[in-house]
């Protein structure tokens, strides 16, 4: 089929011509091509952000405390930190104050887990000397993981969960900025 070329105002073609060169543009053609070209980059980057690799909300399960545990979860919801070092919250899906995020890939917290296997007597992962560290005054136990570590409070009303990645080496840092939260929100236990 051969080449076709259509004039549009502001693109005429002189006989002679070359169809296929392009001519100068006009400022205001620029310009409206600039404003075209800022749009594009505009809705990719809103796609890519509300994608997986972005920053959009972080799915994860949330826990089904209830009684004094639920109360003390939403209270630790409340007094979460807005960062975690350099790490922004995020938001999580479905939405729960037993769950928060921060971070991508995100440092995930839920409240109201049950006791874990390592720490549960007749578990066939029961171990009384698991490792554990004391973080801001809240003791954690430590449990590696395949690409990082899960930190679960101890001696805590409701037990707090924290999944960090290895990406965020040393993963116990992730824990000095929730101590404070954890604290004033979850008694210790008598």
């Amino acid at each position: 089929m051969p080449f076709s070329y259509r004039a549009f105002p502001g693109n005429s073609v002189s006989p002679g011509d070359n169809p296929r060169t392009p001519r100068p543009r006009t400022p205001s053609q620029r310009s409206s091509s600039a404003r075209a070209a800022s749009l594009t980059f505009l809705a990719w980057a809103t796609l890519v952000s509300c994608g997986s690799g972005g920053a959009g909300a972080v799915g994860v399960t949330p826990p089904s405390p209830s009684g004094a545990a639920a109360r003390d979860c939403r209270a630790l919801h409340n007094a979460l930190p807005a960062n975690l070092g350099h790490l922004a919250a995020r938001s999580t899906r479905p939405e729960s104050a037993f769950t928060a995020a921060w971070g991508d890939p995100a440092v995930v917290l839920r409240c109201g887990v049950p006791v874990p296997a390592v720490l549960t007597p007749g578990s066939k992962h029961y171990n009384p000397l698991a490792d554990a560290a004391a973080v801001n005054g809240v003791d954690w136990l430590l449990e590696r993981q395949d690409d990082g570590y899960r930190f679960t409070t101890l001696r805590r009303q409701a037990n707090v969960e924290v999944t960090v990645a290895s990406r965020y080496a040393p993963e116990i840092d992730s824990l000095v900025d929730l101590g404070a939260a954890v604290r004033g929100a979850i008694p210790p236990k008598p």
